[in-house]
């Protein structure tokens, strides 16, 4: 029988959620009690069900921590430490993102704070600092963003080693078509409305997450933004409309259906809570170019936010859509977000949601 699992990545440790069936789960943890776990990956490459967690630490600092049996248990390895090259001047802050990639069974990509990109050849046991990137002659003008200046957001192009895409606050989208030898910002289209005397600059664009659908099309939700690229982040056109806000943190892709995306709003960046303190998903099946409100199962009052890394989807049929709040609740719909439950309660301030079906 195949589990699901749900792994939540809070401000004071990582729990997860099993099921056989999505509909009665189990909670398992704390692991990492009181550290930071920013980012999960969970890799179910080559019938593994590794789980990868960004986990920082008060005294001894971020690393990478490795679960080879679904999240049972833990074992350290000071070679998972991540850490920038002495040359480099710098002290590596958190994780924020973990990507498994889907055209190399032994690869994994990490995003990090400050703004920098590590890659690992081996499952994820050493990771070594993309200079490409790193020495693009942009990265001294990335300014962080409210949250930080990090690579939050790695996609990869199946079938297509040599294509990248990252996204990051403050600096915006940049990809590159040689596996990272090389990066150029991709940002036409986005506006970044707070820079003075260009609303749309190269790059410095507050890209809040990107998701890509299973035909190319790229979907983006930046700070006071909602945003589509037909031709795989070259270029970007508004899909704001008939969204109750166009700021919010997280948005996600259907996995097999073209067009099928979901969006969770905030009602402003000053505010930051649910557009009329109404938790909600927002879904469109045409690209962005209608939405629909999901609530069903979610609290009618709530002033809470869900954060960037904190919604994810699985692979089942209907898909599953999963969120955490900062408030600590997990919810979960089985039914592609028309009806949620709430799978977990009172956590620490969740930051990072994945879901997987273990093999």
């Amino acid at each position: 029988m195949t589990e699901t699992i749900v792994a939540v990545g809070t401000r004071k440790g990582l729990w997860l959620a099993r099921s056989d069936d999505r509909q009665a789960w189990r909670l398992e943890g704390p692991h990492f009690l009181m550290s930071e776990v920013a980012s999960v990956a969970v890799d179910t490459r080559a019938g593994r069900s590794t789980v990868l967690a960004g986990v920082k630490h008060w005294h001894w600092g971020p690393t990478v921590q490795s679960s080879v049996d679904g999240g049972r248990t833990w074992t350290e390895s000071p070679e998972r430490v991540l850490a920038f090259p002495a040359d480099t001047d710098t002290a590596l802050e958190r994780v924020w993102q973990l990507t498994p990639d889907p055209n190399d069974d032994d690869v994994v990509w990490a995003g990090v704070e400050p703004h920098a990109l590590f890659r690992s050849s081996d499952r994820g046991e050493h990771y070594e600092l993309v200079r490409g990137l790193w020495d693009h002659p942009h990265r001294p003008h990335w300014e962080p963003g409210f949250g930080g200046g990090a690579v939050h957001t790695v996609i990869l192009e199946p079938g297509h080693p040599e294509r990248l895409l990252v996204a990051m606050s403050a600096g915006g989208v940049y990809r590159s078509a040689d596996g990272g030898a090389s990066w150029a910002p991709s940002n036409p289209g986005i506006s970044a409305y707070f820079m003075p005397g260009n609303e749309y600059p190269e790059y410095g664009q507050c890209v809040h997450k990107v998701a890509r659908g299973v035909d190319g099309t790229c979907y983006a939700q930046n700070h006071r933004g909602v945003y589509r690229s037909d031709d795989g982040g070259a270029t970007w056109v508004s899909i704001a409309d008939g969204l109750p806000t166009d700021f919010g943190f997280a948005i996600l892709a259907h996995p097999t259906r073209p067009g099928t995306v979901w969006n969770i709003p905030v009602a402003n960046d000053g505010e930051r809570i649910p557009p009329g303190a109404r938790l909600q998903v927002q879904r469109s099946d045409d690209g962005g170019r209608t939405w629909r409100m999901q609530a069903t199962g979610l609290p009618a009052e709530s002033y809470t936010c869900v954060l960037r890394d904190a919604a994810a989807l699985d692979t089942a049929d209907p898909v599953g859509v999963y969120f955490g709040t900062r408030n600590g609740d997990v919810f979960v719909s089985v039914d592609e977000g028309e009806t949620f439950a709430r799978i977990a309660t009172q956590l620490p301030d969740v930051l990072a949601v994945r879901a997987a079906r273990l093999p």
